[in-house]
This record gives structure tokens, C-alpha cells and sequence, in this order.
């Protein structure tokens, strides 16, 4: 029976390519190409690389990933991935969480956009994000250092009062070991600008600076990584408590993000090994 539907499915192929049943049958026989063969084994590697990266590389990524490998082009790998159905997750906008309706001062936005650095410690973004548990809100803070694009410092909680980005600003400070002329950008929200978050930038010799207000791409380097954080790892995903959230957000910042996943800005390398080859 199953010789019989095999005939049938070869008729009817030869049947859709307009081709006769021979023909078909010396095309399955045919010899394989070298192009063919290096084709199939080139793909083989893109998908270990894809699945490796969570399915977050896209083929300008996967490609660095293959320089050793005979360095194929971008279009081929391109059009390998395009047509096993291969495809990088989408990062999309979220939008800020922060107050700026206060009365505290506010600094200058001394950034100015500039998000390129010389060397570590001399440029940090900071932010806050929530994501959604059924315990209720879970919220982040984190700091990232503009050299590497690394996450130097971060804190996790059930609120987003000042004493979270103040955590998230002395594990940086304790990490790095950063000094006196360090630049630390934020947005305008009254946890940035609370006198305790501003008492340890003065004490430590740091550069305070803020974006304009409501102006999100004057901080984009924070808001591309929470794109990131939710839309690679955490997107689909249902998290019972808040405990199953920070578990997940720690291992995609410390595991995946900082030690395993490349980077553009800085040349493909992975933003700890940038930072700590400084």
C-alpha cells in the first residue's frame, strides 16, 4: 500500500513542476551539487548558532558567529534562513514608567545623545521597566555602561521607589569600582532626581544628567535593551510570582545578555568581554 502512495505522490509532483514521472524520478536521484552539499551542512550551523542565541540572532549576527567557518556572505546565509523559515524575534517599544510631574531639580542632558564611549566608567544610562506577574507588578532597575553596552548594576522589587534605583546604582558603583568624572544619565523621574540618589552621585565625583522631558530616544540605549529583555526573553511568557520573573530576568542579564549574546555597537563581542577588555 505505502509503494502505491509514494507512486502517487511522485505522479503528482511531476504533474505540479509540469514535468514526466522519469524526469521527476532522475531529479530525486540526481547527485548532489557541492554548492548543494555546502548548503545543507552551512545550515546545519545556522541552526545550532540560532538555537544557541534563543532564536534571537538575526543573519547579520548569525554570520559574525560563522567567520570561522569559511565566512559565508550575508545574503547567502540570508537566503538559507529566509528559506527554512529561520527568522530573529522582533524587539518592540515600551514605553517609560517614571514620574517627571515634580518639583525637585533636574539636571541638564550634558548626553546629549552622544552614546559612544572611550573607555569604561565614563558614560552610564540608567532606567526603570516593570513586567507583569500574577503576584502583581514586578519592577527593574538597571544600570548600563555605554562602553560595552554591559548591565554593571540592576535591582528588582515589588514598587519603583527611590530605594530601587538606589540599589541598582551601588551594585554598579561596587562592581566597577567607577570614578571620580563618571557620567550617569537618567530620565527626569522623581527617583532620579531624589536628594538620597543625588547625595551618592556627588559623593562618589559623578556627572549627573537627564533627558528632556518625555523625550525617550534621549536615553534609547536603556529603552533598546528593554526592548530586548522583553521581547527576546520574557514575551509569552506567564510568571505565577515574582520570584519566577526575577529568575528569569537574572539569568537573561547575567547568563545570556552581558556573557553570551553579541553585541553590534561593539564589534560583535559580547558586552562583559568589551567591558573587561578595556
Amino acid at each position: 500500500m505505502e509503494k502505491y502512495r509514494s507512486e502517487f505522490r511522485v505522479v503528482k509532483m511531476a504533474e505540479v513542476l509540469d514535468v514526466s514521472k522519469s524526469g521527476f524520478y532522475a531529479y530525486l536521484n540526481r547527485p548532489k551539487s557541492n554548492r548543494e552539499i555546502e548548503n545543507e551542512l552551512l545550515l546545519e550551523k545556522i541552526k545550532e548558532i540560532y538555537k544557541r542565541s534563543h532564536g534571537i540572532y538575526g543573519y547579520p549576527r548569525i554570520t559574525k558567529e560563522l567567520e570561522n567557518e569559511g565566512a559565508p556572505s550575508k545574503n547567502r546565509v540570508y537566503r538559507l534562513m529566509r528559506k527554512n523559515g529561520i527568522k530573529s524575534k522582533t524587539v518592540k517599544k515600551y514605553k517609560a514608567t517614571t514620574n517627571s510631574n515634580h518639583k525637585l531639580p533636574v539636571a541638564e542632558n550634558l548626553l546629549n545623545r552622544d552614546f559612544n564611549a572611550d573607555k569604561p566608567n565614563q558614560k552610564w544610562v540608567s532606567d526603570i521597566t516593570y513586567v507583569a506577574t500574577d503576584e502583581g507588578w514586578l519592577y527593574l532597575a538597571a544600570v548600563m555602561d555605554l562602553y560595552g553596552r554591559a548591565i554593571v548594576g540592576f535591582s528588582m522589587d515589588d514598587h519603583m521607589r527611590k530605594s530601587l534605583v538606589i540599589k541598582a546604582l551601588n551594585q554598579a558603583i561596587g562592581r566597577t569600582g567607577a570614578k571620580e568624572g563618571l557620567l550617569v544619565h537618567s530620565d527626569r523621574g522623581v527617583q532620579y532626581a531624589s536628594q538620597e540618589y543625588q547625595d551618592i552621585l556627588k559623593k562618589n565625583g559623578f556627572i549627573c544628567s537627564m533627558s528632556r522631558k518625555g523625550n525617550c530616544y534621549d536615553n534609547a540605549p536603556m529603552e533598546s535593551f528593554w526592548g530586548k529583555l522583553k521581547q527576546e526573553w520574557l514575551y509569552g511568557k506567564r510568571f505565577k510570582t515574582r520570584l519566577e520573573a526575577k529568575l528569569a530576568i537574572f539569568e537573561y542579564i547575567e547568563v545570556f545578555y552581558n556573557r553570551q549574546r553579541t553585541h553590534s555597537s561593539v564589534g560583535y563581542r559580547v558586552p562583559m568581554e568589551a567591558f573587561k577588555a578595556a
